[in-house]
């Protein structure tokens, strides 16, 4: 009987504070909680822009400089078969110029000497004054030291446009990523 008369009461008292915690709001404990730092408050969203702008600049500060001559080639080419060296299953004889890479984007095709490894990405400007950069893949084959080969949409169009350009070019990525 004593025992009884001990865990009736102890129900209740745990059966009463289920029930307080139970109607506590939590939007009230929130209220209450309070800021002495006003000027500190950090804005979310902006912490994510600054993120992202961090994980561009450095996607495209460069990894390393070279100098070389730059050319323009097409895939149509007496020598080319429309493939590319470091992706064969990649056709380029109808005149596609660019790749579709996970990290940059769509960028311009080059080919490059083994001193650059398949899927490097370079930045070069071929007219110092007005034209943009250029971000290209190393994609494929055929040319000697530092030198880069722009593919073009055809090598008629490659002889009355590309010429030859020494240049500084940055290496922005250094082989494959994936």
């Amino acid at each position: 009987m004593k025992i009884r008369t001990f865990f009736i009461p102890l129900q209740i008292v745990l059966l009463v504070l289920i029930v307080l915690l139970a109607n506590i709001n939590p939007t009230k404990i929130t209220k209450s909680v309070s800021n002495d730092a006003s000027n500190r408050v950090i804005n979310l969203t902006t912490m994510a822009l600054k993120l992202e702008e961090d994980i561009k600049n450095d996607l495209y500060r460069a990894r390393d400089t070279y100098t070389g001559d730059i050319t323009g080639y097409g895939a149509d080419c007496p020598l080319c078969g429309g493939t590319l060296a470091c992706r064969p299953s990649y056709f380029v004889k109808d005149g596609t110029t660019t790749y579709p890479d996970l990290d940059y984007g769509t960028v311009r095709i080059v080919a490059s000497s083994q001193n650059l490894p398949c899927g490097s990405i370079v930045r070069f400007q071929l007219d110092r004054v007005s034209s943009e950069p250029i971000i290209a893949i190393v994609l494929d084959r055929g040319v000697l030291g530092n030198d880069l080969d722009l593919l073009m949409e055809s090598e008629d169009y490659a002889n009355q446009h590309a010429g030859r350009t020494t240049t500084s070019y940055d290496v922005l990525r250094t082989g494959w990523t994936r």
